[in-house]
């Protein structure tokens, strides 16, 4: 397998599964692990996830954007762990403004149609949510055989 093969396979869990353990840096330097669901994009090497403004894991990426994201099989055998950047769009301030449509767009690669798209919009807004984009730099793990 060369390693073009190898890192196919490795990003191919993030396609495969919704849901990892996001770990960002706390002051101190530890780890703070959360779990988060994704949609993954391929295309762009790109995870990316709904947060909400007030969490530990955002004011940990607005001080150190550096970023692992850690996805598993449901065997437990197969996993990967990608590092990047954390690109963090605004907060949702207005139902129709652009992190809303990223939202939106998070959500249906996640999981499909909201039987209500309006609600969901003010729901964004309500919860100051905003969206992290990882750009994948790096990935390692044990890739499934």
């Amino acid at each position: 397998m060369t390693q073009d093969d190898t890192q196919d396979a490795l990003l191919k869990l993030l396609s495969e599964y919704d849901g990892g353990v996001l770990t960002t840096l706390k002051a101190d330097g530890r780890p703070q692990l959360s779990n988060v669901n994704h949609a993954y994009d391929p295309d762009e090497r790109t995870v990316r996830v709904s947060l909400t403004d007030t969490r530990a894991k955002t004011r940990n990426m607005r001080r150190d954007p550096r970023v692992s994201y850690h996805v598993t099989s449901d065997d437990r055998w197969a996993y990967t762990v990608v590092e990047g950047v954390a690109d963090l769009t605004p907060v949702a301030r207005d139902p129709h403004d652009e992190t809303v449509e990223e939202l939106i767009r998070l959500y249906r690669a996640a999981r499909g149609e909201h039987p209500d798209w309006d609600d969901y919009r003010a729901a964004m807004v309500r919860d100051g949510r905003l969206v992290l984009r990882i750009r994948v730099e790096r990935a390692y793990g044990v890739a499934r055989r």
